[in-house]
Order: structure tokens, then sequence, then C-alpha cells
């Protein structure tokens, strides 16, 4: 058994898109548009298959999003290297998302960084 997707609602579905596309590399499908019910949504393929599905419907509970909350809290891309991990994080910072760990070797040997990017949302940054 394989995860198929992660699906996230945002409010800037373009703006999430061009992010995942510009930093992560994603490839994005056309945008799916049901007229009826107002819902959009883009698959984002990423390098070896992963998949992420962003959407955006009226009326969604904006909630705050603390870090430390329950849930999903992060997601997590594998760049190949130390110096890759810290080339991304310095570009994310000077695009003027928030790192808010990192780079750095964790406790159990990862190395990696932490940005709050796409309304609130964490991103890992890895070897």
């Amino acid at each position: 058994m394989r995860i198929e997707h992660v699906a996230m609602y945002v409010n800037d579905l373009d703006g999430t898109r061009e992010f995942f596309e510009k930093y992560m590399g994603a490839s994005s499908n056309t945008m799916y548009h049901n007229k009826t019910t107002n819902f959009k949504s883009y698959f984002l393929t990423f390098d070896g298959g992963a998949r992420l599905e962003i959407m955006n419907k009226p009326d969604m509970d904006d909630a705050e999003k603390s870090l430390n909350r329950t849930g999903f809290v992060h997601i997590a891309f594998s760049v190949g290297s130390k110096d890759k991990v810290d080339l991304l994080t310095a570009q994310l910072k000077n695009g003027g998302y928030d790192v808010i760990s990192g780079p750095r070797t964790t406790g159990d040997g990862y190395y990696e960084s932490c940005i709050v990017a796409i309304e609130g949302n964490q991103i890992e940054i890895t070897v």
C-alpha cells in the first residue's frame, strides 16, 4: 500500500501552486473547477511521483494554525544533499518566508530546515 496523495485547502490557490512550482519543482495539472459548487483544485506532482492536491471552495474555515497543533504538521521535501538544503533555505528566506529552524542536524540525525509558508503551514527541507 502507498499514500496516493495528500490534500490541503488554501485561500490562494494560484499563489500556492506557484510556490510549489518555483521552490519545490512541482508540475501542475490543469485546474479542476466544479461550477456548481465552485470547488477548485490542482494536483501537483513532485519528483518520485508524490502528489499534493491543493483545493479551494467558498466559505472555508480558516482557523489559526499553531505550530504545535494536533493533526498534520508539515510536509517534508528531500532535496538530496546538505548543500541543497542550505541553498533552498536561503532562497526561501530571501523570498520572504520565515525560517523557524536550521539548517541543522537534529538529534535523530536529520539535516533539515523548517519554514513557515503557504498560509501558516510548515514545510521541512531535508537531505
